[in-house]
């Protein structure tokens, strides 16, 4: 019995010893502008707007306060997944390829967007992206 306990003790410690940890992967963030660099959602022109993926599920979406758009819960997967943008003004494609996380921790990092539609210039801005509506 001694052994047996001194195994399962020794067995949880060393599962134990490990920290997990979870990179999620870093956030996207859209500020939506017409040609002279108003924003579309200060001004509710774009009002309102929806974005789904590739299965047709609504994607969350959260407003900052200077009214740019984060995408929550978008590439933690292993691939490439396509969503559309809808609004009054435009409606556009992107997609989102992912991959795992290379290094000590679990997770998923963004490796490219890609973005298809008319009339849209995108600019990739300190860590957001500024879409220009034409």
């Amino acid at each position: 019995m001694k052994k047996l306990f001194f195994f399962l003790l020794v067995t949880f410690m060393l599962t134990s010893c490990g920290e997990e940890c979870y990179n999620a992967p870093l956030p996207i963030v859209f500020e939506f502008v017409n040609a002279d660099g108003e924003n579309l959602i200060t001004n509710g022109t774009l009002n309102p707007y929806s974005i789904s993926d590739e299965n047709q599920v609504g994607v969350k979406t959260a407003k900052t306060d200077d009214d740019k758009i984060v995408l929550e819960n978008v590439g933690a997967y292993n691939g490439t997944k396509n969503y559309t943008f809808y609004s009054p003004v435009r409606t556009f494609n992107f997609s989102i390829e992912s991959s795992e996380f290379k290094g000590g921790c679990d997770g998923f990092q963004i490796n490219k967007l890609t973005f298809t539609g008319i009339a849209i210039d995108v600019k990739d801005s300190n860590g957001y992206y500024q879409i220009i509506l034409k």
